[in-house]
């Protein structure tokens, strides 16, 4: 009998008919967020908020639900860019007859009514969602036959949408379904066929037409009823449009960007990062999308549309390093208005919303990205014990304090009682930053983060004038350190993943970020050289070795680019300037076509991998290169 060659793991370039994750294009309007795939579809789309079901799932199941509009018969562009400034995608298309151009954005602008749609708890601003996509293409030579497709599937894929033609309206119609309405109206003659709605149109040279589709319904008076806002035709199109583009180039006029060589990257994930943000409460969301796997085929795939306490100290420096003062306010005032569990402790992560319940179930009906299945919505990890949570929000506090030259009055009782808690817990096992679903251990990231959090706290309480709290939470950050010291670090002088192990994490890399040990410490040094060395795979940082750890899970992992970027932060902290621009210049390299960044990179293929765009590694990567543009304008004064 002949021997069968032992199955091989699935490849992140295998062939699929799933674009690769890294192709998407990014759109926002700050309240929900949409990927564009390379052939003018959108794949992805929840409305009205980022958290809602999607009613374009196609990039989890191709049967899913999608919105195209292109040349027919042309699946792969010319070029796609952004339109500089904005988070408005220009793709252009060359086809046998002629030349077009798609211009698509989440649009913006002047805000005429109360938001009742996804109502605001901060104060609205001047400018502020549409509550629609916008879609025009012009002409740009010869001719092209345009076509239109729309076909919602409610719910995450399990409801057809139901089509009316409005008024008997070629050019207005409703599709309906799991308690959602939502409006498409176009200049080119639409017809329905079964659950889509379609169109083809030809263009000739300097003509343009337009799409919209709108879930935006205001009522003026309380028996008025509800009417749609929408774009009704192609100039008022344009203008919203011209809209948006305003909104996001005045915003972004308003980031203090250094004049250097990564300015564009560094804009580039202001502006993915703003576009992350949740207006209406100032929430900032992990990653637009659920479920992208993190291995190919593989079983770890998260809902990542919440927001995680550990990413707001990383929040607040890149903002505030920004000059991007509101949106740092608008992410405190959102903290300082969570509810803590029982013991006065914040969840590791919240709703958009503020909630605290965020139940995982599995949506088994969908075939899930090139078969990475289940599908999750909701995030099991929400009750977890996660010891960092304190040090990552006191941490984010003492910034914004310093930053604002005072401590606001609303954040002081966060602050004793998340040091509190931090004192009360240190010494007790958890599952870690990386929400390992094995059995708790002594994680020594976990252990940093509560030195952090009474380092931190101490800070705060010498600013505002307590003694007493001062030398208390001192001692204790002291107690910690010795703690670590003893207990957390190798015979060969390098710090451990947990007590019970000589296992490598690259959480260990923030010994150097929140200043645990001083950059000249032979401990953070081997740390950092074995890392370095250890825990990559063709130069870029895995969290750990998925042999090496009990996570709970099976598979292997690609590797992760915030930790990559933490590489870089740390080697220039500790004096390796050259070996991080080298690690940084890699590392913006392989972002996407349009210079985003999901969570993690196979390296054996170039493909990114896990949910997309990822603010982590957006945020990773501002702080990066601010740590070397900062050493090298300090050797510019030596």
């Amino acid at each position: 009998m002949a021997v069968q060659p032992a199955a091989q793991p699935q490849s992140a370039a295998a062939p699929s008919p799933f674009p690769p994750i890294a192709d998407y294009g990014f759109l926002s309007n700050c309240h929900t967020g949409a990927l564009v795939a390379p052939d003018g579809s959108v794949d992805w789309l929840c409305v009205p908020s980022f958290d809602s079901p999607s009613i374009f799932g196609a990039l989890l199941d191709r049967q899913a639900g999608s919105f195209r509009l292109g040349p027919f018969g042309i699946n792969v562009p010319t070029g796609r860019v952004y339109e500089p400034g904005t988070n408005t995608i220009l793709t252009t298309w060359n086809t046998p007859g002629g030349w077009l151009m798609v211009r698509d954005a989440l649009t913006m602008g002047p805000q005429q009514h109360e938001d009742e749609i996804t109502p605001h708890t901060r104060p609205p601003a001047d400018d502020d969602a549409d509550h629609m996509l916008v879609r025009t293409v012009l002409c740009l030579d010869g001719s092209v036959e345009l076509e239109l497709t729309c076909e919602p599937v409610f719910d995450y894929g399990s409801v057809p949408a139901e089509w009316t033609l409005v008024n008997g309206s070629r050019h207005v119609a409703d599709a309906s379904g799991a308690g959602r309405v939502v409006r498409l109206l176009t200049d080119m003659p639409i017809g329905v066929e079964g659950e889509a709605v379609r169109a083809r149109h030809l263009l000739r040279r300097g003509e343009r037409a337009y799409c919209c589709l709108s879930w935006a319904q205001y009522s003026d008076t309380p028996d008025s009823g509800a009417e749609f806002v929408a774009a009704g035709h192609v100039d008022e199109a344009d203008e919203r449009l011209a809209a948006t583009t305003r909104y996001w180039r005045d915003w972004l006029g308003h980031a203090r960007l250094p004049d250097h060589r990564w300015r564009d990257p560094i804009q580039r994930s202001a502006l993915a990062i703003k576009g992350l943000t949740y207006m209406p409460t100032g929430a900032l969301v992990a990653a637009l999308t659920t479920s992208l796997p993190e291995t190919p085929g593989g079983e770890r795939n998260w809902d990542y549309r919440y927001t995680w306490m550990r990413d707001s100290t990383f929040t607040l420096q890149a903002l505030h390093w920004l000059n991007l003062d509101w949106e740092a306010n608008e992410f405190m005032q959102f903290v300082a208005d969570l509810e803590p569990d029982p013991d006065g402790a914040l969840q590791i992560m919240y709703g958009i919303d503020g909630r605290r319940d965020l139940t995982e179930s599995t949506r088994d009906h969908l075939s899930g990205y090139a078969g990475a299945r289940p599908v999750r919505v909701g995030n099991g990890a929400f009750d977890q014990r996660q010891n960092d949570v304190y040090g990552a929000v006191l941490d984010s506090i003492l910034l914004h304090t310093r930053r604002s030259e005072r401590l606001p009055r609303r954040l002081w009782p966060i602050v004793r009682v998340q040091a509190e808690c931090a004192a009360r817990v240190w010494r007790e096992p958890d599952q870690g930053i990386w929400e390992a679903r094995g059995e708790p251990r002594h994680y020594v990231s976990s252990k940093l983060m509560c030195w952090v959090a009474m380092d931190r706290a101490s800070r705060l309480a010498e600013i505002r004038g307590d003694p007493e709290l001062t030398k208390e939470w001192r001692g204790t950050a002291a107690e910690l350190r010795e703690d670590i010291l003893g207990h957390g670090i190798s015979e060969r002088g390098v710090l451990r993943q947990h007590y019970d192990t000589d296992a490598l994490d690259a959480s260990s890399l923030l010994a150097a970020i929140f200043g645990f040990l001083p950059s000249d410490d032979e401990r953070l040094r081997n740390t950092v050289d074995a890392i370095a060395e250890e825990l990559t795979e063709d130069g870029l940082v895995l969290r750990y070795r998925t042999d090496e750890t009990d996570d709970g899970l099976s598979g292997r992992e690609g590797t992760f680019l915030i930790c990559s970027f933490w590489l870089v932060s740390a080697l220039a902290l500790v004096g390796e300037l050259q070996r991080a621009r080298d690690l940084m210049e890699r590392l913006l390299h392989d972002a996407s076509p349009l210079g985003l960044y999901a969570e993690e990179l196979d390296t054996s293929t170039g493909r990114h991998l896990g949910n997309f765009p990822q603010a982590f590694s957006h945020l990773a990567l501002i702080e990066a290169a601010g740590r070397i543009i900062l050493a090298e304008r300090l050797e510019e004064l030596t």
